[in-house]
Parts: C-alpha cells; structure tokens; sequence
C-alpha cells in the first residue's frame, strides 16, 4: 500500500500593479512630441484644445509645434493638477497641487486638460489584458489594481517576476503605457514594492526582506499613515517601518488607541491578511464642488447655502439610484490656504432622504471653524448598505429614514 506525501500549498504572492504617471502617459500618446517636457494634466475637462486650433492642414496631432501649447506660467483659475509627467515632479510639481501655485514651482510646464472618457478607456483595455492572465484582480481605481499571483500558472516562479515581466510587456504592447508591478506576500507590502522602481520597474519582496527594504521607509510609506499620525509618530522619535516595529504593541495602543495602535503593530510587521476582493460594495458616496472664486461663511452665506443643498439633494438622488442608504454623514472643506477640513456624524437611522442629509450635514458644518474664505465643499454618506437588505431594515435603530423627523438646518443656521 502506497502513500502520498501531501504537496505543501503554494506560497502567497500578490502583486499591486500601478500605471505610470497615467493620465499624462495617455496624453504623451496623443502629442508624442511632448515627451521628455514637464507637463501637467487639469483645470478643467477637455474641450477643444487651444493647441489643436494650431494644426497644420493635413497635419496630425503629433504634427502641433510644441510651441503652441498653453503653458502653465499663463494659466488664471481655481483648478488643481489632476498628474504630472516625471520631468514636472521633478521640480515638486504633484497631484492635488493648484495650479497657479504649480505656477511658481515649473512656469515651463505645459498644461493640457483632463480627459476622463480617455483614460477609462485606457483603463478597461490594461485591466481586461490582466483578467486574462490572472482571473483573480481588485480594481482599485482608474490606474490601479492588486492581483492575486498565487494560484496563476507562473505565478510563483522567480518570486512573481516572471508573470509581472509578462503583464508588462502585454500591457506594453497593447496600449503603448507602462506600469509598475510589486509582488510581495500582501497587498500591504505590494503596494509599497510597486514604489520601489518607478517607472516601468518590477520589485519583488518576500517575507525575509522585511528588515531590509521595508524597516528603512519612512512610516508615511506604509498605505493608511497619513500625515496627522506620522506627525505625531515623528514626536515620539519614530520615523522609519523599523522604528515603529520596535516599539510595544501596548506602548502603540496606549498612544493611538485600540484599533489604530494594533493595526500599526502588524503593518510595522509586514503582516496583512486581507484577500484580493473581486466585488466590493462602495463604502461611501460623496458630492462636492469647487467654486469659482472663494466664498465666505458670513458674506457669501445665501450662494454657499444654496450650493451645499444642491450638493446634497445630488447625492440623495446618487444613493437612490444606486439603491443605498447609508448612517455616517459627513462634510468636507477646503479653505483658501488649501487646508482641509472633514467632520462626520453618525445617526440611529440609514437614510437616502436629501433633508436628513443636509441637517445633519449642517451640524457637522457647525463644528468646523468657519472664519477663512472657503474653495470647496463636499457632503458624504458612508457606513452604507443596500436599501431594504436586512441590515438597513433591522429594528434596532436602523431603517431607511425618508421623513425629516426634526427640523431642516436653513442656510442661516449653517452659514
């Protein structure tokens, strides 16, 4: 009688794949004559290019004297850069960035207008290339997604490399864009790895190089530290993955809470068993609007209050479209000087009702500080579920709310 020794399973490999600089990258496409030259994608959605009106007959794109397009050093507005190519970084010109204060940076910089309609085309045609490869990827965004390598012929062989190599080059030769590929033993390490060798790089990590490419990285490097937390980490001395991983759980509990001090003990670790999700539900759904010029609380009180009704009657009419209802409202503001401010408040009911929306909206608006002109207001509604699921139709607290129970905020009480 003979036996089988059983075959050990596969080792786990993720890969977060990034699309490089995407949006200028679909742009270089279209105008190759810019490559190599600082250019920053926004201010608005495309219409028709000033620089198209300078194409000569008989000329294509690619045929537009680089001469002839707008540069960033003349533009007037409120926009912000949605990307920019790696020469205009390089003069610490990034994404979210105004444009007029991208100005002072780089004033050499062309500037082209954004064109969603483009760029989800590119992105349907890099993402259907992976799903034939590996059937198992979570789409992240417009120029993002995890794949799960594990189980996917060539997956394991040189640690990823091999099937991120093949990836690469069908991506490459389908669409003319490149990408960056990190493969490591989760999402939490890819993600990091697919920084590692920008652009068009693949970085491999495996679960003995934590203490070699991961401990030396700024904690800002890990997904989920943002700037208030790494502030507050650099205060206790603790800058590096490695730093933070030397400290106490308790000790990291104690200072950052329960959830968040565990949660940083196990990142710091290199530890991170969420699995590659092929269909998510959204978390949140959201409206917000940049104005024209900056508005005051106080003297612009009428128009901002009108605005933000708007803004939430809109996400109302999302949620219902889309058949949620959600229990966290929350707002979203941008003074002048670009800081943000966000506050949220929870309530005992789910709701897609636009006036529960916007009182409780304006409480929120009632806890933020109100004295600095103002570029932008969002409303958000989190903690969804799917209306008349269980969830949203139990007893205790949680049913679809339509009715405004108590009196709607008027816009003089928010503003």
């Amino acid at each position: 009688m003979s036996s089988q020794t059983p075959t050990a399973p596969p080792i786990r490999r993720i890969a977060h794949l990034d699309m490089d600089a995407f949006y200028a990258s679909v742009e270089l496409l279209r105008y190759p004559q810019l490559k190599g030259l600082p250019v920053v994608i926004g201010g608005g959605r495309r219409r028709v290019d000033e620089a198209i009106r300078n194409l000569p007959e008989g000329g294509t794109l690619a045929d537009i004297p680089v001469d002839s397009f707008p540069l960033l050093k003349d533009y007037t507005g409120r926009g912000v850069i949605t990307t920019a190519t790696y020469p205009a970084r390089q003069f610490g010109v990034g994404s979210a960035m105004g444009l007029m204060k991208a100005a002072k940076l780089c004033p050499q910089a062309i500037i082209l207008p954004v064109d969603f309609d483009e760029y989800r085309r590119y992105s349907r045609t890099f993402k259907k290339i992976i799903l034939e490869v590996a059937p198992l990827m979570e789409d992240r965004g417009v120029d993002e997604v995890y794949i799960d390598f594990t189980d996917v012929p060539g997956g394991q062989r040189d640690g990823g490399r091999s099937l991120a190599r093949l990836l690469q080059k069908a991506i490459l030769d389908a669409t003319g864009l490149t990408c960056s590929i990190g493969v490591a033993p989760n999402k939490l390490i890819a993600k990091m790895a697919s920084e590692f060798n920008k652009p068009n790089g693949i970085s491999v990590v495996y679960e003995d190089d934590l203490e070699n490419l991961i401990w030396p990285l700024p904690c800002r490097k890990v997904n989920g530290i943002g700037p208030k937390a790494d502030e507050k980490l650099k205060r206790f001395g603790i800058e590096t993955v490695g730093q933070l991983a030397a400290r106490d759980r308790d000790w990291l509990v104690a200072n950052f809470g329960k959830a968040t001090g565990a949660w940083m003990h196990e990142v710091s670790w290199g530890r991170d068993s969420r699995p590659v999700v092929t269909e998510s539900e959204p978390v949140s759904m959201s409206r917000e609007t940049t104005f024209d010029r900056d508005l005051h609380a106080v003297r612009d009180r009428a128009e901002l209050g009108a605005i933000f009704t708007k803004l939430c009657e809109q996400l109302a009419a999302d949620l219902q479209r889309k058949g949620y209802v959600g229990k966290t409202i929350g707002i979203k503001l941008r003074y002048d000087d670009f800081k943000i401010a966000t506050r949220d408040q929870t309530i005992d009911r789910f709701t897609d009702d636009a006036k529960t929306i916007r009182h409780t909206g304006g409480l929120c608006l009632k806890r933020v500080p109100l004295e600095r002109p103002l570029r932008l207001l969002g409303v958000r509604v989190g903690a969804l579920a799917k209306a008349g699921s269980p969830e949203a139709l139990a007893p205790a607290g949680s049913g679809t709310h339509r009715a405004a129970a108590e009196p709607v905020a008027t816009t003089a009480s928010l503003f």
